[in-house]
């Protein structure tokens, strides 16, 4: 049976970083995106398979990456992957270029393995400014290969996906430093300081890749 660590990740991002935003109000949940199945018949649709606690959890909103390519947050980015996912804004210049620069670094340190076992995402806070042609130029800074996704969106579908991930912030300068590591396909899911020191994160995510998903009882 898949361990429980997913209820963790709720906790976590309810916490929503209290550790590195000591002072800071709670941010208020953001409203809910419509259901983009709203109206549909249950008779269109052929029975699915019981959701996972993470597919229960996190939304399928609809993003764009930095290609302008349409994908949903739950299918596409998260659904049986390993991924390392921070929050920024390309006008930024204070904490995000550091912890892009440690994004980097995992990728260097993945070699191969990214884009294949392992997925580095970076979420606009300011989908307003931070449109796909923005985000792909701004991942050319730090020399983003395949495997690593720059998202934006609809505010709307941004700020939902922001708030299953305890990232969600009213001001984008609030936006937090806190870096969200997780085997969707084991549920194991942990938080890190994003401006920890590289060697740091990447053995966490290295933990993370290489958890395997305990036996059936």
């Amino acid at each position: 049976m898949k361990r429980l660590f997913f209820t963790a990740l709720i906790c976590l991002c309810v916490s929503a970083s209290a550790a590195h935003a000591q002072g800071t109000p709670a941010a208020q949940q953001p409203p809910k995106p419509a259901d983009p199945h709203a109206g549909h018949g249950a008779h269109q649709h052929p029975k699915a398979e019981e959701p996972t606690a993470a597919a229960k959890y996190f939304s399928d909103v609809e993003l764009l990456n930095q290609d302008g390519e349409k994908v949903r947050f739950y299918s596409d980015v998260l659904k049986g992957k390993t991924v390392v996912v921070n929050a920024i804004f390309t006008t930024c210049t204070s904490v995000c270029p550091p912890m892009n620069r440690n994004f980097e670094k995992i990728q260097e340190a993945l070699g191969p393995r990214l884009g294949r076992d392992v997925f580095l995402v970076s979420i606009s806070v300011d989908p307003a400014t931070d449109t796909p042609p923005r985000l792909k130029e701004y991942a050319q800074k730090f020399h983003a290969k395949p495997g690593w996704m720059f998202l934006t969106g609809k505010k709307e579908n941004v700020d939902w996906a922001l708030y299953k991930l305890g990232q969600y912030v009213e001001s984008k300068d609030d936006h937090k430093t806190v870096v969200i590591i997780g085997n969707e396909a084991t549920g194991l899911w942990k938080k890190a300081f994003g401006l920890a020191k590289p060697e740091e994160l990447i053995r966490l995510v290295e933990e993370a890749a290489n958890d395997k998903p305990t036996a059936a009882k």
